[in-house]
């Protein structure tokens, strides 16, 4: 597929937070932001979530992970379906598993039949080449946020941190010519984010989250809690390193003798903990922290960041950008670049050893003259 020029991509996202599907339009070259266009947003029911729930952890060829990939795969189709003007589509997937330096790393759901169904191509699996260049496979927005610092016209290092089921931290230095060029980008996973407290809202009290983090708010860390949490080997990793959702699985259960409100405080405050101690990594101090996802809406976390950081703390709304739209407009992005042949991750983002352009490109049939 050639792209001379800014083309309509679709991207979409769901995340580990499972709450559902995010769908956005992006006027992009692979290089430039030119223009943002529609978003929308599919929720998972409860029943779908608990699919999904129980395939987490799974590799393919088991029972519970062609059912999870059906379901990511019908409620992707029903929503992107709603952008008949998309050029161009980037589809991620379900992550169900990730274990780089082991089995790998595990979306599910087949772009290739979401081609057939949208009948435009989609650019899917954006992580295996990366894993089996010896990266970590994640995360994969840094080179988005790169193209972000530059359209609000920063001219300072600073640093982009995703508050999904799993923190990320993106340093940039959008003086740089590229994303892909050495100093320009370093990017990793902080540490568990919602995905702990998003359970223990879902087990004791029925809910989806923490809304505005008020339950968290009202509570008293823990802070033996804090502390061995912060012995996790994890901890001591120099970056590049990435995450499964669950590899802090082990959290739950330390905070299963508190009440509600301390139980969430301390978890939120955990989550506070690892950004922090990731904040050490950055080549040099960020001129401002522009805090996307959910997390951005927790009140217990985003006072804990600007009591702690010494830079400003801010939603990315205050540059002008969308927070619940990141991610899917990121995957976006990523489609075209790869579309383009061009690099998707670096050794700064992920730890590969050169630049690589990851994902696979499904077209639908009777569209075989994209392939050139």
């Amino acid at each position: 597929m050639k792209i001379t020029g800014p083309v309509w991509a679709l991207g979409t996202m769901s995340g580990t937070s499972l709450d559902g599907v995010d769908a956005a339009m992006v006027l992009t070259d692979g290089h430039r932001i030119h223009d943002f266009g529609e978003t929308a947003y599919r929720p998972y029911s409860e029943a779908e979530r608990a699919v999904i729930r129980a395939a987490l952890g799974r590799w393919p060829g088991d029972d519970a992970v062609e059912e999870a990939a059906e379901v990511v795969e019908n409620a992707h189709a029903e929503l992107m379906a709603q952008f008949p003007d998309a050029q161009l589509a980037g589809f991620h997937g379900q992550t169900l598993a990730h274990d780089p330096g082991g089995h790998g790393t595990h979306q599910a759901g087949n772009g290739a039949l979401l081609a057939e169904v949208l009948s435009i191509p989609v650019v899917w699996d954006f992580r295996s080449s990366d894993v089996q260049l010896g990266g970590e496979g994640a995360p994969l927005a840094p080179f988005y946020h790169f193209a972000c610092a530059r359209h609000i016209g920063a001219t300072e290092p600073l640093a982009f941190l995703n508050l999904g089921g799993v923190g990320n931290l993106t340093w940039i230095d959008p003086s740089q010519p590229g994303p892909d060029t050495q100093s320009a980008l370093l990017a990793f996973d902080t540490g568990p984010a919602n995905a702990p407290l998003n359970d223990l809202m879902r087990i004791r009290l029925g809910k989806d989250r923490d809304d505005s983090g008020a339950l968290a708010s009202s509570g008293i860390p823990v802070k033996e809690v804090i502390s061995r949490f912060l012995d996790h080997p994890y901890f001591h990793r120099i970056p590049p390193k990435s995450l499964d959702r669950d590899d802090f699985r082990s959290l739950s259960d330390q905070v299963s003798g508190l009440s509600d409100i301390d139980a969430a405080a301390t978890l939120a405050a955990c989550t506070v903990a690892a950004v922090i101690r990731g904040m050490e990594h950055c080549p040099s101090p960020p001129a401002r922290l522009l805090v996307t996802g959910g997390g951005r809406h927790n009140a217990a976390m985003m006072n804990g960041l600007a009591d702690t950081l010494p830079c400003p703390v801010e939603p990315v709304e205050a540059a002008g950008l969308d927070g619940d739209m990141l991610e899917a407009q990121a995957f976006a992005h990523l489609a075209t670049r790869v579309a383009s042949g061009l690099p998707t991750t670096c050794p700064g983002t992920t730890g590969v050893a050169a630049p690589v352009g990851g994902g696979r490109i499904s077209y639908p049939q009777g569209m075989a003259a994209l392939r050139q």
